[in-house]
């Protein structure tokens, strides 16, 4: 045990974790908050955690949910990209928390928008919540903000993986136990949910959502272990998955993060000394709070634009073309079209332009226009595809129906030749660890070769990132990843597979099959899905 007279850090035999506290509210610039060993590497099941302490607690816990009873979402066939699931805020040691939580809320906004919430602790310790659906703009206002005072804050955005979307999904969770009262904030994905959740309820556990997050509590709850945190770490060494949580008690604010490192969390400081913790450092950006680490990278310490440029130049070197102009898919490709321009020698431009004004729902006329929903989202420009041979630059091919649409829009628009330039190797399997990704039988790499795909979606070539490629990028630290998308092998092997699936609605249950309604889970042997996607990848190679 090492001491400072500003942390102490220690390192428990007994529960093999990795914890750092800070009792001292005037934090320090440098004093550590959690001890985390490198990202993806052979775990000993040591989940990373770090929090701050402040002042003796009270029992009591209030909420506040003043918000619509539900909402109907449109199920857009059209975005078919891999999405981030949720986006988490911990906010320590300032005045100003729930406003802060709130703009680092807005910045994380793309990693989820069916719902928004705010946990603070008022000056009586008094753990006050506000959630609701809809965009963060939506769900809070001046007045909802003045209902959140206090120092210490968590928030989250939702995008569902477990659990359908109505309004008692939306996080963070408050709970009250006969030790106090404790928020949560999840990003992430249990693939033991169903099991821990079943031992639960046959234990005496009740449960008020179809959320996985809720498994988490009650484990909090009825651990024997003491003091709180260690009631966290045996929580947490029951979970399976991907998790990166923050917790709130009425003086502590606690930031966990799964053995794997598969989902990020970022620490970063303001120039008061308030601590902040986001799922990306965008969030630390917009309120002025300076990176100082991770608790470990979103792409391990490397810069996300740089590697996507870097994809770019792979690709161009290894499937090059003969081409007058290099356009991106945006938002998504724009980074790597530009390596791509880059390496090749040949200009890069607009070829579509996105509308951001596109909302949730829309009405289509009655008679029915054919790529509706792609020709709301992108517009191509005429005067930059007509006559040309394109290399259109992608981040990834999910289903085949967007990308098929887009090369029928290019072609429409003048385009003479069309080349697909894709900044991700085929993705031939489900992602259980908290990235949206539909089942392996809808992956169009899981059931098609690169020619196969090509002429389905009707380019005149098709390459993606060679994997090995990908590897040799990233070097010493290539061992580090998980590329379970890309082979079918996955660092935890899921047991209970939630995915989104035909059909599959995110919404109240007002459409799709009652399955939907529940989260979708499916039941699999341990071996039988891994063992699908890797024959199926063996399809997958590049041409």
């Amino acid at each position: 045990m090492a001491a400072t007279t500003t942390a102490t850090t220690i390192f428990s035999d007994l529960s093999k974790h990795s914890l750092s506290i800070n009792s001292n509210p005037q934090i320090p610039h440098k004093a550590p908050l959690s001890l985390l060993p490198k990202t993806l590497q052979k775990p000993s099941h040591k989940t990373h955690i770090a929090f701050s302490s402040k002042n003796p607690i009270s029992d009591l816990v209030s909420t506040d949910k003043k918000s619509p009873d539900d909402f109907s979402s449109y199920f857009d066939d059209d975005d078919e990209k891999p999405r981030e699931e949720c986006g988490v805020v911990g906010i320590y040691g300032d005045s100003e928390a729930s406003r802060l939580c709130y703009l680092a809320l807005h910045a994380l906004q793309h990693r989820g928008q069916e719902g928004a919430g705010i946990v603070t602790v008022n000056d009586n310790k008094v753990l006050q919540s506000v959630t609701g659906v809809g965009l963060v703009s939506e769900v809070f206002n001046e007045s909802k903000l003045d209902q959140l005072p206090g120092d210490l804050a968590i928030g989250h955005v939702r995008y569902s993986t477990a659990g359908s979307s109505m309004l008692k999904n939306v996080q963070p969770f408050v709970a009250g136990y006969r030790f106090g009262s404790v928020g949560v904030a999840h990003n992430g994905n249990l693939v033991n949910y169903m099991k821990l959740r079943a031992m639960l309820e046959e234990n005496g556990s009740i449960f008020n959502t179809s959320s996985d997050t809720e498994v988490v509590l009650h484990l909090i709850a009825t651990s024997k272990t003491r003091p709180f945190f260690l009631r966290i770490v045996d929580a947490c060494e029951k979970l399976e998955g991907a998790y990166s949580m923050v917790f709130l008690t009425e003086d502590k604010l606690v930031a966990v993060r799964d053995p794997y490192g598969f989902r990020p969390l970022v620490m970063g400081r303001r120039s008061n000394g308030a601590v902040v913790f986001a799922s990306e450092t965008c969030a630390l950006d917009l309120i002025e709070a300076t990176y100082e680490r991770e608790v470990y990278p979103v792409v391990f310490g490397r810069s996300v634009y740089e590697s996507r440029h870097v994809f770019g130049e792979i690709l161009a070197t290894e499937a090059p073309v003969d081409c007058d102009v290099v356009i991106a898919v945006p938002d998504s490709g724009v980074v790597a079209a530009l390596g791509y321009a880059e390496k090749a020698g040949v200009p890069f431009q607009q070829g579509l332009i996105r509308s951001h004004y596109v909302g949730r729902t829309f009405i289509e006329p009655s008679q029915k226009i054919r790529d509706f929903g792609v020709k709301l989202k992108l517009s191509p420009v005429r005067r930059v595809l007509e006559g040309k041979r394109v290399v259109v630059v992608d981040d990834s091919i999910v289903r085949g129906t967007t990308s098929s649409k887009i090369v029928r829009l290019l072609k429409e628009a003048g385009a003479k030749e069309v080349h697909m330039r894709i900044a991700s190797p085929p993705i031939i399997a489900s992602c259980y660890y908290g990235v949206d990704t539909p089942s392996s039988e809808e992956l169009i790499s899981n059931r098609m070769s690169v020619e196969e795909i090509r002429e389905f979606i009707g380019c005149d070539s098709l390459a993606f990132l060679p994997l090995d490629s990908l590897k040799k990028l990233l070097g010493e630290e290539s061992k580090d990843f998980c590329y379970a998308c890309f082979s079918g092998k996955y660092p935890v092997q899921p047991k209970e597979i939630k995915v989104k699936r035909v059909g599959d609605f995110v919404d109240d249950g007002l459409n799709g099959s009652l399955e939907s309604i529940d989260g979708g889970w499916v039941q699999a042997t341990q071996n039988q899905d891994a063992q699908k996607v890797s024959e199926a990848g063996k399809l997958s190679s590049l041409t």
